[in-house]
Parts: structure tokens; C-alpha cells; sequence
């Protein structure tokens, strides 16, 4: 089992900052990379503003998490887990049920992608 990364690039660091807004602004630029983010340790941040489309947040942790409204359908999210998560209003991609979800925040696994 991996544990979550404290990752040290600065896009990073504004999230775990909570300067979400400023993130959003480097994002729209073309600042964030492949897998910078991926594996992240994001329990407990308030992220309600973050523009996740597109971003590789696999294997994060988002326990106790604010994402409420977040926009996640077109982020990849296989293993992330949500276990305590706030996210009333978010949109999460087809890939993950419900029933999912519900294990994540419940009992906090991890993800997982229904293919079929």
C-alpha cells in the first residue's frame, strides 16, 4: 500500500496551500504536468474551486476533503480514495459508480474503474 505524497513542485504546494485560485491560473497556463499530482496527500483542504479537468489525481488521498461542486469527469481518479470527503454537487467520471463512492467515503478504499 502506498502512502500519501508530499509532493515538492510549487503547483503542488498551491494546493496544499489552499491558493486555489492561483493554481487554477498557472493550470490555465500550461503549468501542470503528467503526474505531478498524482498520489497527492489533499486530506483536509478546502479545494471547492478547483478546476480538475484533465488532471492526473490517481492514487490521491482526499480524506476529510472539501471537493463539494468540483468537476471530476474528465480527471483520472483510479485508487484516489475519499474516505470523510465533502463532495455533495461534484461530478465524478462514468467510470466510477456510486456504489463506489459510497465505499471510499464510507470505509475509505480506494477507486476503482468500472470498465464494462
Amino acid at each position: 500500500m502506498t502512502k500519501p505524497i508530499i509532493h515538492q513542485n510549487p503547483l503542488y504546494q498551491l494546493l496544499k496551500a489552499e491558493r486555489v485560485a492561483e493554481f487554477n491560473e498557472r493550470k490555465a497556463r500550461g503549468e501542470v504536468k503528467e503526474g505531478m499530482l498524482r498520489g497527492g496527500d489533499f486530506r483536509g483542504l478546502d479545494l471547492r474551486e478547483l478546476d480538475a479537468s484533465g488532471l492526473d489525481l490517481r492514487d490521491a488521498y482526499f480524506r476529510g476533503a472539501d471537493i463539494r461542486g468540483v468537476d471530476f469527469r474528465t480527471t483520472q481518479l483510479e485508487g484516489a480514495s475519499f474516505c470523510q470527503a465533502h463532495f455533495s454537487g461534484a461530478f465524478f467520471p462514468r467510470e466510477i459508480s456510486a456504489e463506489e463512492l459510497r465505499l471510499s467515503y464510507d470505509i475509505g478504499i480506494r477507486v476503482r474503474y468500472n470498465t464494462r
